[in-house]
C-alpha cells in the first residue's frame, strides 16, 4: 500500500519536474529559501474599535519600520529628519500635500526621497527571496522597483543610470503614485504574518475601519474574541447576540457604527423606546452620542436591556445543559416584593419598572417587541459590509492558532479550582477549543445556506458569555445586578482560575503539550484580559511561557493599565514585546511628525538566527525537498536501468 502511494506521489512530482535536471533545481532553490531569515510576525489583540491608534501601528509596524530607519540613517540625519523622514514613510499622501502647499517645484525633493526609500524597501526586503519580493509589489510598478531595490550600487554607471530613472518618474508625474507604492512595499515587506489575538470589536467607534484594512491585508488572521462572537452571532441572527451587540453600542455612543457603516435601522427601535421608556438615568450612555441625546439613547438602551434579558432567558431555558438556570433572572424576580433571587437570596432591587415583562411569563417578547426584535434581525442578517466583515472573520479566523510553535488564542482555557481542565459537553481542553470553532462553524455554514441551526447558534452566545466558554474566562456576567442592584458584592464577576494558574511554568507547559507542542522556544500568546502596567503587574507570565498582549488598547482602559496596549514582534532574533503610550490621533501624528512612544523589552533572543527552516513554512519545505529527492533516486534508477522515466509511468 505504502509503495503504491508513493509510485502515485512520484508520478504527479514527476508531472511538474519532468527531468532530473528540474528536479535538482528545485531543490537547490528550496534549501536557499530554508536558509533565508524568519519573516517577521506581528501580533495585536483587543483593538477594540481603536482605528486611529490601530492604523498608526500598523503604518509603524510596531516600531519595525522606525528602525529601520535608525539603522540606516542615524548617523546621516537629525533626530528631527528622522522623524520628519518616519512619518513620510507611515503617512505618504499627508507629507506631500503637505509640501505641495509649501512650493511648487518639488523635483529635486522627490528624488532625494526616492534614493531614501529605495534604500529602506531594500532593507526590509533582503530576508526574502527575489521571487517573493516581486510578488509582494504592486503590478505598476513591480518591475522598476524589483530593479532599483537589486541594484548594484558599487557600479557608478547603473547608479547614473538609477537617478535617470527617478528623473523620468518626477518628469512624468509619477512621483507621487511611486512614492505610495513604494511605502506600501516596504510596510508590507516588514511584517510577514499579522495574527490578531481577538476582539476586534467592541467600544471603540470604528472596528469596521479596522476590519476594513484587515481584508485588504496580505497575510493577517484572527483568533476569535468574546466580543467579535457576539457580532458574529447577531449577524446570523441570533437575538440575544444583537441585543448584546446593540446595548454595548448604545453605551459608548457608536449609533453611528451601527446606522451609517453597517446600515442597522434603529428606527422602530427609537420610536418604540421613546413611547414606553421613562428617563432613566441608571441607562445614561458612558459616551454621548452625537446622533441622539443622551435621554433618547437610555430609552433606547432600557428598551434593548429587557429584550436582551428575554431572549437570553429563552436560550437558556432551551439548554439546561448549560447550568445557567440561575441567570433567568426575570423569572427570579418576586415582582411584587421588589426583589430577585440571586445565590439563593432575595435581594432588594433599586427599582422595579418592568414594564414591558408579564409576571406569569417573563420571557415572552411584548407584540411591538418582537415587531422591534425581527427588524432589527433583518437589518444584522442583511447588512451588505457587515456580511462581507463576518465572510472574513470565518475565512482568516478561528477559535486558536499554533503558528510557528506559538499557541494563540484569546481567552482561556477554562478550568476547575484545582486546576484540572473544566468539562463542558464531555469536551474539555483543546478538545473544547475544537467543538467550539467546529458548533460555530456549524452555524454559519446553515446561515450562508438559508437556514437556522438553532442549537449551533444558541452556542455562539454561549461563548459570549457562559461559565465553560473558552472565549469567556468568568462566572458569569453581572449586567443585571450592575444596574437593578445598589448592593456591590453583586457586581462581582470572578475569572476562571485559568488565571491563576497561567503565571505558572509547569501549567502553561502541559498546555502546549496538550496542543501538541513541544519546542523550547514554545510560547502562549493571550489576550482578552488587560494587563495593569501601572500597578506593576507583568505581561509576561510563567517564565516568558505565557504573553498576554491585552494591555488596554481602548481608551476606556487606559486609566486602569497606565498604557495603551501592548503588541509583540517575532522576528528571527527573537521576541520583542511594545508597551505603547497612548496615542492622539492621525491628525496629530502628521501635524507633529510624532511616533506612539513605547517601551520595547527584548525578552527572549535565539542563540542562533532562526531562518525560514525553523518555522512551520520551512517544514513544509523540508517534506517537498524529501520528496524531490526521491524523485532524483527514481530518476537516477531508471537512468541505470537503461529505461524511460516516461516509459516506466
Amino acid at each position: 500500500m505504502e509503495s503504491d502511494y508513493k509510485r502515485e506521489y512520484l508520478k504527479l512530482l514527476s508531472a511538474r519536474y519532468p527531468t532530473a535536471r528540474e528536479a535538482a533545481a528545485e531543490i537547490i532553490n528550496l534549501d536557499a529559501i530554508m536558509r533565508l531569515p524568519k519573516g517577521t510576525e506581528h501580533f495585536m489583540s483587543d483593538l477594540h474599535g481603536e482605528y486611529e491608534a490601530f492604523c498608526h501601528i500598523m503604518n509603524n509596524c510596531s516600531g519595525v519600520i522606525r528602525e529601520k530607519v535608525e539603522q540606516l540613517y542615524g548617523d546621516a540625519m537629525t533626530e528631527p529628519e528622522r522623524d520628519e523622514f518616519a512619518t513620510f514613510v507611515y503617512y505618504p499622501q499627508a507629507i506631500i500635500a503637505e509640501m505641495k502647499a509649501k512650493q511648487r517645484d518639488l523635483r529635486d525633493w522627490y528624488i532625494v526621497q526616492l534614493h531614501r526609500l529605495i534604500e529602506v524597501c531594500r532593507t526590509v526586503a533582503s530576508k526574502y527571496t527575489r521571487s517573493k519580493v516581486r510578488k509582494s509589489l504592486p503590478k505598476d510598478f513591480g518591475y522598476v522597483i524589483d530593479e532599483l531595490i537589486n541594484m548594484d550600487r558599487t557600479d557608478f554607471n547603473k547608479e547614473a543610470y538609477y537617478h535617470e530613472i527617478f528623473s523620468a518618474i518626477v518628469e512624468l508625474n509619477r512621483a507621487e503614485s511611486f512614492i505610495v507604492a513604494l511605502t506600501d512595499a516596504i510596510k508590507r515587506l516588514a511584517v510577514d504574518e499579522l495574527h490578531i489575538v481577538g476582539d476586534v470589536f467592541d467600544r471603540g467607534e470604528n472596528p469596521d475601519k479596522i476590519l476594513d484594512l484587515l481584508v485588504t491585508h496580505h497575510c493577517a488572521d484572527i483568533q476569535w474574541g468574546n466580543h467579535d462572537i457576539s457580532w458574529m452571532g447577531a449577524h446570523m441572527g441570533n437575538l440575544a447576540c444583537i441585543f448584546t451587540v446593540l446595548d454595548i453600542s448604545l453605551k459608548y455612543g457608536n449609533l453611528d457604527l451601527l446606522e451609517e457603516s453597517y446600515g442597522i435601522s434603529l428606527r422602530k427601535l427609537s420610536s418604540y423606546a421613546r413611547a414606553k421608556m421613562d428617563d432613566d438615568a441608571r441607562f445614561y450612555p458612558a459616551v454621548s452620542s452625537a446622533a441622539e441625546t443622551d435621554a433618547d439613547v437610555a430609552k433606547m438602551r432600557k428598551a434593548v436591556f429587557f429584550m436582551l434579558m428575554k431572549a437570553e432567558g429563552q436560550i437558556i431555558a432551551r439548554h439546561p445543559e448549560y447550568g445557567m438556570d440561575e441567570r433567568i433572572l426575570l423569572r427570579k424576580i418576586d415582582y411584587r416584593r421588589g426583589t430577585v433571587e440571586i445565590g439563593g437570596r432575595a435581594v432588594e432591587l433599586n427599582r422595579n419598572d418592568f414594564i414591558t415583562v408579564d409576571p406569569a411569563d417573563p420571557l415572552r417578547f411584548t407584540p411591538a417587541e418582537a415587531e422591534v426584535a425581527e427588524g432589527l434581525r433583518r437589518s444584522f442578517m442583511h447588512s451588505e459590509k457587515l456580511t462581507r466583515h463576518i465572510a472574513f472573520m470565518f475565512e482568516h479566523g478561528s477559535a486558536y492558532k499554533i503558528s510557528n510553535d506559538n499557541l494563540i488564542y484569546h481567552g482561556c482555557i477554562p478550568l476547575r479550582e484545582d486546576g484540572s481542565y473544566l468539562e463542558f459537553l464531555g469536551h474539555r481542553g483543546k478538545d473544547l477549543l475544537d467543538f467550539a470553532d467546529e458548533t460555530v462553524r456549524a452555524a454559519y455554514k446553515a446561515f450562508v445556506q438559508g437556514k437556522e441551526d438553532v442549537p449551533s447558534l444558541d452556542f455562539v452566545w454561549y461563548l459570549w458569555c457562559g461559565r465553560c466558554s473558552p472565549l469567556f474566562g468568568r462566572e458569569k456576567i453581572t449586567t443585571f445586578e450592575r444596574i437593578y442592584v445598589d448592593d456591590a458584592q453583586y457586581h462581582q464577576e470572578t475569572r476562571n482560575p485559568y488565571y491563576r494558574f497561567y503565571n505558572d511554568r509547569a501549567f502553561c507547559e502541559r498546555i502546549l503539550h496538550d496542543f501538541g507542542i513541544d519546542g523550547k522556544y514554545s510560547h502562549i500568546v493571550n489576550g482578552h484580559v488587560p494587563v495593569k502596567k501601572k500597578d506593576g503587574e507583568s505581561p509576561i507570565k510563567a517564565e516568558g511561557k505565557l504573553i498576554v498582549i491585552d494591555g488596554g488598547f481602548c481608551k476606556a482602559y487606559h486609566a486602569k493599565t497606565g498604557i495603551a496596549g501592548y503588541t509583540l514582534i517575532y522576528n528571527s532574533h527573537g521576541l520583542r514585546l511594545c508597551a505603547h503610550e497612548p496615542f492622539d490621533s492621525i491628525e496629530k501624528a502628521i501635524e507633529n511628525r510624532s511616533d506612539i512612544h513605547s517601551e520595547v523589552t527584548v525578552f527572549e533572543t535565539q542563540k542562533n538566527r532562526l531562518r525560514v527552516i525553523d518555522t512551520d513554512t520551512g517544514r513544509e519545505l523540508a517534506e517537498q525537498v524529501e520528496g524531490l529527492k526521491s524523485l532524483l533516486d527514481y530518476y537516477e534508477s531508471c537512468a541505470a536501468a537503461g529505461i524511460s522515466p516516461a516509459s516506466d509511468r
